[in-house]
């Protein structure tokens, strides 16, 4: 039986967090599938940790190589940098010819993939579909991404209805959850003092671990604000030691990165950064902090599982499925401040022990491998789906 050719796509660091159940997955499958990886985006750039260095030491060979980040976080930048990534990854498609190609939610590097698999007429699995995520420009990317895809594993029933709702056959939309979260199954774990010793970094009585983001469908200026608020309150939290991971490539990240560098420079005594901490770390962070702050899909979708409280902060992840563990506030120091009071709180900390995580739906990478194997003839070419309804 001849294998079938499988590409994922990843642009950055996070991405590849999440496709790494999977990939593991596909590759156990060796009598039906052949893995092929091409990486492009931050994970190429020293600024971001070259992290396709994070694959290889994953034990994946690394099929193909495409540079397309144009130095710079405006807007022109990140337009440019999907132009070249549309040419680079044509080129690459065109060479390693695969049958399908797996993408997963909402970059631009990933729309970039979207764009060249598409018109080479291959067809593309779509993770992590029909969420919202109101304040970014990724919401658009998302849903066209979409309607290029012709297979869709989504990771709530919320999401699956709304790619219905964007006309796709709802035989083709798969609720399996989050691969997130079988991230987290596979994890090695670490004792306190182990990571303490990898970090660098000795933990206290109040550990905050923050990832920001810059809000996209803002302007410069009001994530600069809403950082900065965050950093304020967390300095009038008494004996607090934090953990600070740098943005991605972002439009606005440059100011972001910035503040971080500065802000550790002179609290050398209690904080810490990373341009990129890798998974197994990360991971074993979010178990020994207090609280995560910020503006991350990770606080939202990955965290609940480990029974830790949430700030989130500002509309960046508005739209999305949350469990009881997240405090929304907005980006005034005030607000902040409540919300970290009530994280804090031995209450609170109580009920998010007891949490659900709406993203769990069992295993799903192996979910997704199994659709796969009967997905015999998928095309790029699909019947738009008509919901009646009355206007």
């Amino acid at each position: 039986m001849k294998r079938r050719k499988i590409c994922i796509i990843t642009g950055s660091r996070a991405e590849w967090g999440l496709f790494y159940p999977l990939a593991r997955e596909i590759r156990k499958n060796k009598k039906g599938f052949h893995l092929q990886i091409i990486v492009t985006g931050m994970h190429l750039s020293p600024e971001y940790g070259s992290t396709y260095k994070e694959i290889e030491s994953d034990g994946f060979k690394i099929t193909r190589k495409v540079d397309m980040l144009v130095s710079g976080d405006t807007e022109e930048s990140v337009s440019k940098s999907i132009g070249l990534g549309i040419i680079g990854l044509t080129d690459a498609l065109r060479e390693v010819q695969p049958e399908l190609v797996i993408l997963l939610g909402d970059r631009f590097e990933t729309f970039s993939a979207a764009i060249a698999s598409y018109m080479l007429k291959i067809p593309i699995v779509h993770i992590h579909g029909g969420e919202l995520t109101e304040a970014a420009m990724d919401d658009a990317l998302r849903h066209s991404i979409s309607k290029m895809a012709s297979l869709h594993f989504v990771s709530t029933l919320a999401y699956k209805k709304r790619v219905v709702q964007m006309g796709e056959l709802p035989g083709q939309v798969f609720n399996v959850g989050s691969l997130g979260l079988d991230s987290i199954k596979n994890t090695k774990l670490l004792t306190k003092e182990t990571l303490e010793e990898k970090l660098k970094f000795k933990l206290g009585r109040k550990n905050i671990l923050i990832t920001f983001h810059p809000v996209t469908h803002g302007d410069r200026a009001s994530s600069d604000k809403e950082f900065r608020n965050l950093l304020k309150s967390v300095d009038e939290i008494e004996n607090a030691r934090v953990i600070l991971t740098k943005p991605n490539s972002d439009m606005y990240s440059n100011t972001i990165i910035n503040m971080i560098e500065s802000y550790v420079s002179r609290n050398e005594d209690k904080a810490t950064c990373f341009t990129s901490m890798g998974r197994l770390l990360y991971l074993n962070a979010v178990r020994f902090v207090d609280v995560v702050a910020g503006n991350s899909s990770s606080g939202i979708i990955e965290v609940p599982s480990f029974g830790v409280p949430t700030v989130n902060i500002g509309d960046r992840q508005k739209g999305r499925v949350r469990s009881h563990s997240i405090i929304d506030c907005n980006g005034s120091i005030r607000s902040i401040n409540i919300a970290f009071k009530k994280a804090f709180s031995e209450s609170f900390r109580k009920l998010c022990k007891k949490t659900k995580n709406p993203y769990d739906n069992g295993n799903a990478s192996e979910n997704i491998v199994s659709v796969l194997k009967k997905a015999k003839f998928l095309r790029t070419q699909k019947k738009f789906y008509d919901i009646n309804f009355k206007m």
